[in-house]
């Protein structure tokens, strides 16, 4: 039998973040990058463009609202039986 294990990621699209490590370390938010781009129909003078770009998410954490400091993910089940993410910090769940 080969089964593969999937592991569940701690953050999803549009959590606020902080990047842990690497050139942007201590920010917030979106990370952005800098691309060089030939002029064409779209960017007709060309030049240098910020867009968005992949990390890995081993060098995120969640920003825990209450403290406004990076916090641990854990999951646990509310009184509904539903399995939700909560801070591990301040105890509180994530919206």
């Amino acid at each position: 039998m080969n089964r593969v294990m999937i592991k569940k990621l701690h953050i999803k699209k549009g959590d606020m973040v902080k990047i842990l490590s690497g050139v942007h370390r201590g920010e917030e938010g979106k990370n952005l990058v800098s691309k060089h781009t030939k002029p064409n129909a779209t960017h007709p003078e060309g030049g240098i463009v910020k867009e968005e770009a992949g990390i890995h998410i081993s060098n995120l954490m969640l920003i825990d609202p209450k403290s406004g400091q990076a916090s641990r993910i854990g999951r646990k089940q509310n009184e509904e039986g539903k399995l939700v993410r909560y801070y591990k910090k301040s105890g509180q769940e994530v919206k």
